[in-house]
């Protein structure tokens, strides 16, 4: 199977599940605004390579509630003979597991630019995230993010990555 046939056959099955897995949250609970999300990436390119580890931060709201929410993101990945910004827009489905549990699985383009051995490349790719958030307090103020993502190059050489990040989540505002 392709990875554009099985990217296809995971975002309709994210789109199609059933809400009677996940449990709602109280209805005092507001939504905030966005969440911020600052941590920790690291990458390995799957066809060999040093891995990048650097810095991660995202900012994600929710348009529609329960079913798109949008992240915009940003991670710098350093190794020992390069430097690589792979910037990414994510279309994600959210599903609430618990009071203090969430789970999401997002596709969507990926910007990367490299600069390696004094060579700099830019080029599009598409990324497949699952996003794990924890929430400490029922209020979902502060809490932390663990998103594994596989990354494959529409460019020259069709570069293919694994990488995670994680970190803290940083709940801005609430939605009246």
């Amino acid at each position: 199977m392709t990875l554009l046939r099985l990217s296809a056959l995971l975002v309709l099955l994210s789109l199609s599940a059933s809400y009677g897995f996940a449990q709602a949250i109280d209805k005092d609970d507001k939504e905030p605004l966005a969440i911020i999300e600052l941590g920790a990436a690291t990458g390995w390119n799957v066809k060999g390579g040093a891995a990048g580890l650097g810095p991660d931060a995202a900012v994600e709201v929710t348009p529609i509630e329960n079913w798109l929410e949008l992240e915009a993101g940003t991670s710098a990945l350093f190794s020992r003979n390069s430097t690589e910004w792979d910037t990414d827009l994510l279309f994600k489905k959210p599903w609430t597991l618990s009071k203090t549990a969430e789970f999401m699985f997002g596709i969507g383009p990926e910007w990367v630019h490299t600069r390696e051995m004094g060579k700099t490349t830019n080029s599009l790719a598409g990324e497949a995230a699952l996003d794990f958030m924890f929430w400490p307090a029922r209020k979902h103020k502060f809490g932390w993010y663990l998103e594994p993502a596989y990354d494959c190059g529409f460019g020259r050489g069709h570069e293919q990555s694994i990488g995670i990040s994680g970190g803290l989540l940083i709940a801005i505002g609430r939605r009246k």
